[in-house]
């Protein structure tokens, strides 16, 4: 049983690092197994030397976002330790994608997320694949909108399959935006977490970010855009083939989906595969691939996916 102590020199900023109720520290303690004793602006930690480290470099490196002022969530205490069990001892430090409206800074939290934005930095097409909570979209309009800011593109397209109702869209009530703003719902969170609401709809208003179902992308040609068609699972071979191809002049677009989540009926074959396969090796088009360990939401997330996967492989072996 090893024992240590964390002294901060600020206890307003030790507070923030703390949480709400101590909830952080609660968290530390049930996820590593130890004993966090706090005292004012020093904190005594008990338990196996290994989760003590792990824990003091997790509080350490947080404790220097805290004295920015705001106060350290959950879901940054959760990233920051799963960023250091998977050896990445500087996960706090550098790799800004852009900053929230509330000055949060958005980092790449994991190697295959660093490597997701790093390659849609540097290519014109993008696939990012994985399950839910990898960070495939939320990182993508963090991207789209700093491209924005800085203007290098002069819109963000936002694209997405509209197949989960069942229904046509000439069903659904309202203009065309109306009809498609349920399906981008994940996109605009994500929007709004980045800007004002403000200036988010100002953008809406203007055209320099646009909404439309990937059915209507046909004809078109997209110059000057960051491009994002999200659920691209859902996309049929055609509507692939056909959205791949409307990228135009300074165009950059990022195509995300999870292919064990489709929502496709009858015979349709998903795009998203395809596209896969078929462009895997072409130079200037990046596919990467997330999964269980690149997941950044609440702790639970990442074991329900694991669960579901051991589910499936279960009943895989027991039909064979």
């Amino acid at each position: 049983m090893a024992r240590t102590e964390i002294e901060f020199p600020s206890l307003p900023n030790a507070r923030l690092l703390y949480g709400m109720r101590d909830g952080n520290l609660k968290y530390l303690e049930n996820e590593l197994g130890i004993e966090i004793r706090a005292e004012g602006n020093l904190l005594r930690l008990t338990g196996a030397n290994d989760d003590i480290l792990l824990a003091q470099k997790t509080l350490v490196a947080l404790y220097e976002e805290a004295k920015q002022n705001r106060t350290i969530t959950a879901a940054e205490m959760s990233e920051q330790l799963m960023a250091l069990r998977s050896g990445d001892d500087n996960a706090s430090g550098g790799g800004i994608v852009c900053m929230t409206s509330d000055h949060r800074p958005i980092r790449a939290k994991t190697e295959n997320q660093k490597t997701y934005v790093n390659a849609i930095r540097t290519d014109d097409i993008v696939f990012g694949i994985g399950p839910a909570g990898t960070g495939k979209t939320y990182l993508a309009m963090a991207l789209a909108v700093d491209s924005l800011m800085r203007k290098k593109v002069k819109r963000i397209v936002l694209v997405r399959p509209a197949v989960e109702a069942g229904e046509r869209l000439g069903f659904l009530p309202g203009d065309m935006a109306e009809k498609v703003n349920p399906y981008l719902r994940p996109l605009f969170d994500a929007l709004y977490d980045m800007v004002d609401v403000d200036r988010a709809q100002h953008w809406l208003s203007q055209g320099s970010i646009e909404v439309a179902p990937l059915a209507f992308m046909r004809g078109r040609t997209l110059n000057s855009s960051f491009i994002i068609l999200d659920e691209a699972q859902n996309s049929t071979q055609e509507q692939m083939k056909m959205f791949l191809t409307r990228l135009g002049f300074g165009s950059k677009a990022v195509i995300t989906g999870d292919l064990t989540q489709t929502d496709l009926t009858g015979d349709a074959k998903s795009g998203l595969q395809q596209a896969v396969d078929i462009l895997d090796h072409v130079e200037g088009i990046s596919i990467v691939r997330l999964n269980e360990k690149d997941i950044v939401r609440h702790p639970l997330v990442q074991k329900i996916v694991l669960a579901y996967e051991k589910h499936t492989r279960q009943n895989t072996d027991k039909e064979a």
